[in-house]
């Protein structure tokens, strides 16, 4: 069983920058995805960016040039490094996993292995 815990989530000014973590554990070695989605508020949740274990990433358009996903495999960690941070960034961010061995989805229903989420607040 996998296990997701994201950290490093907070408040920053319009144009800052913040980078949050997501360390998995338990059984990883059959984890082919991870990725970040976030959830606005009264919004459904969104991807943000997946990123395979080949290293292969996907990005929504409109964190495109802002945002990089990035992960640490002898870790089992994965970062997502966000720039230039605007108020419409703001949300609860998760990391997450499709069932083991599948690889990645964009639509938050393929995943089935969820984080608690952590708070990113952008203030203009």
């Amino acid at each position: 069983q996998v296990k997701l815990l994201e950290s490093g989530g907070g408040s920053v000014q319009s144009g800052g920058a913040l980078r949050i973590s997501c360390e998995a554990s338990g059984d990883t070695d059959q984890v082919r995805c991870m990725g970040w989605f976030r959830q606005r508020s009264g919004m459904e949740r969104e991807g943000v960016a997946t990123i395979g274990r080949d290293g292969r990433t996907s990005y929504a358009d409109s964190v495109k040039g802002r945002f990089t996903i990035s992960q640490d495999n002898a870790k089992n960690t994965l970062v997502l490094q966000m720039n230039n941070l605007t108020p419409e960034d703001t949300a609860m961010y998760y990391c997450a996993s499709p069932p083991p061995g599948s690889w990645c989805y964009w639509a938050p229903s393929g995943y089935t292995i969820w984080g608690q989420g952590t708070q990113v607040t952008v203030s203009s």
